[in-house]
């Protein structure tokens, strides 16, 4: 069995576990036919919740299923309309088992990096090696610490700043610390053109009891240990200060419209921040809740 993820890394095996499970069903929000040979190649090693879990673990189990899945598809739907509006570099920060660059329908041109640790790139590469399957545009595997310097990582690898760029920090911002945040949100804003766009999650609303509650339970305790809060609700104020410009939309509206609601027990599971690069300093601070 291949060597899997360790750390924060594991999220993304739950998370691809979860994709899998989505991908089958026939009203599914999404296809991600990769999603089971990563489980497989995971074998053991992944965490699970078990299937039968009652209670408030399985309650606090069915919120994140439906918190990921309707994630997973807004945020494909927020990079295709990038790629509609005529940018073709994308860049995925903590790529982790994301599969975006094989499953979406990419315009010609398209030229997708994946950024993440060495050891989640390595299980990675294993499994679609294995399966000799190729992506659907131009894609760059780049590995490098998000916590660490990686801008040189990516210029390397041949990331080209003078053009936009749809940004994606899907599932990372919340497991840095409020100064890691600050600092990763500031690399993408030098590194990002006029025009560029930005999608990520933000912790707003997301109750502190339900994570201190989840602390308590395995193994929802694991990944709740991990949680830093990122910048704790201030990444739209953030981004509005530094010259971009967007909105914010909670989980919970998003899943209505996908007509996927999120358990009405449940606290909103977090919010959505989609901005774009301002063109002039005049339109700093225009980010807007949604």
């Amino acid at each position: 069995m291949n060597e899997v993820p360790h750390g924060v890394g594991r999220t993304a095996l739950a998370t691809a576990w979860i994709r899998a499970g989505e991908s089958e069903r026939p009203d599914r929000l999404f296809d991600d036919w990769l999603a089971p040979a990563f489980v497989a190649a995971a074998g053991d090693a992944l965490p699970l919740i078990p299937p039968d879990a009652g209670g408030r673990l399985g309650a606090l189990a069915e919120m994140m299923n439906a918190y990921l899945v309707v994630r997973t598809r807004f945020f494909d739907d927020e990079l295709l309309a990038a790629a509609e509006a005529g940018v073709r570099q994308m860049v995925l920060l903590a790529a982790g088992l994301d599969s975006r660059a094989f499953r979406l329908p990419w315009p010609a041109g398209t030229r997708l990096f994946e950024v993440d640790r060495p050891d989640m790139l390595a299980f990675k590469e294993r499994v679609l090696a294995a399966g000799g399957t190729g992506p659907r545009c131009e894609r760059h595997a780049v590995s490098a610490d998000l916590t660490e310097d990686w801008a040189d990582e990516i210029l390397d690898a041949g990331f080209r700043p003078a053009e936009p760029t749809a940004w994606l920090a899907e599932g990372i911002v919340v497991y840095l610390s409020a100064e890691e945040a600050e600092r990763l949100l500031t690399d993408v804003t030098r590194l990002s053109a006029p025009g560029s766009r930005l999608a990520l999650e933000d912790a707003k609303g997301l109750a502190e009891e339900m994570v201190e509650e989840a602390r308590n339970v395995p193994p929802l305790g694991e990944f709740a240990d991990l949680w830093k809060g990122g910048l704790e609700g201030a990444s739209p104020a953030w981004l509005g200060d530094h010259g971009w410009r967007g909105r914010e939309i909670d989980s919970t509206t998003v899943a209505i419209e996908l007509r996927r609601p999120i358990p009405a027990e449940m606290p909103v599971a977090g919010y959505f921040v989609t901005a774009q690069r301002a063109v002039d300093e005049r339109a700093e601070g225009e980010l807007t809740a949604g």
